[in-house]
């Protein structure tokens, strides 16, 4: 097959131009037309490139490892995004501490729509929300359902 090389032990293996068009792929420098271009790639070796099945899998796997890498940062920030969502829910201005509000509300909603919603008592390690929070967001979402709620003359 063009494009692959067997090692001496059998199992194939990618060029280096495939190497080097997966790594510029994922630098984000450039788009992909661009890296097609920079390594003189016609569109159609490219596409068979993507039907072989070791550069798909090194693609992929290169796509769950960009994918993990961003889980993490978004998982190392949570608590501080959190912490200052919340932290607009007192805010001077009216309008953003009610978004923020429903911003935790919904994010305390189930993602997927009829997803039951886990009712299990909270554990010792969740902590509890403070009555005047727990009040505005209440406050905020009845508000909200009072909006959206179609006005009859």
């Amino acid at each position: 097959m063009p494009g692959i090389k067997l090692t001496k032990n059998g199992s194939t293996k990618l060029t280096a131009r495939q190497r080097a068009v997966i790594e510029d792929l994922f630098a984000g420098e450039l788009d992909e037309q661009k890296i097609l271009e920079k390594h003189k790639i016609s569109r159609r070796l490219y596409d068979k490139w993507l039907t072989d099945v070791n550069f798909t899998q090194e693609f992929d796997r290169r796509l769950k490892l960009a994918s993990r890498q961003s889980q993490l940062i978004i998982a190392r920030y949570a608590a501080i995004a959190a912490a200052k969502l919340v932290q607009l829910t007192e805010s001077q201005n009216s309008e953003t501490a009610r978004k923020a509000c429903l911003d935790v509300i919904n994010y305390l909603r189930p993602s997927a729509p009829g997803e039951p919603i886990d009712e299990s008592p909270a554990t010792s390690d969740e902590p509890d929300l403070p009555p005047e929070l727990a009040s505005r967001l209440l406050a905020a979402l009845a508000e909200n359902q009072l909006a959206a709620e179609p006005k009859t003359v």
